[in-house]
């Protein structure tokens, strides 16, 4: 078993695509769109199923926005240095919340960003990024 994707639902679907590709470095791998229910379909990531897990987006008509609710936490992405990526992020617009840094009880050095619809991202440091 290996893990294909994580689904966020978005309220402005370009402005998630932007934000993912242009701020964090991903691609968009496809797209698709069914009028007949409504909604429409992005397939982001650093590289696609089944060597990487991918992003879905799912941009549902009429809906701008949703709750996150408290049950979701984040999504985590490795980076070679924490403290330029939460730059990178700034100089392009996004919102870091949480500066770079030791884990509470770790050593790990950890960030925390947020995309346009609120959700989490966990920039890890990794000295070896595949």
């Amino acid at each position: 078993m290996r893990i294909l994707h994580t689904m966020l639902r978005v309220g402005n679907l370009q402005r998630s695509i932007d934000f993912y590709t242009e701020v964090l470095g991903m691609k968009l791998l496809r797209t698709s769109d069914n009028p007949e229910y409504q909604y429409t379909l992005a397939f982001l990531g650093y590289g696609s199923n089944p060597e990487h897990a991918e992003l879905e987006l799912t941009y549902n008509y009429g809906v701008e926005s949703y709750e996150l609710g408290t049950a979701f936490g984040h999504i985590a992405i490795a980076v070679p240095e924490v403290a330029l990526a939460c730059e990178a992020v700034r100089s392009k617009g996004g919102t870091v919340t949480r500066e770079a840094g030791p884990v509470k009880g770790g050593k790990s050095i950890i960030a925390f960003v947020q995309d346009p619809d609120h959700y989490k991202i966990e920039l890890i440091e990794r000295s070896v990024v595949l």
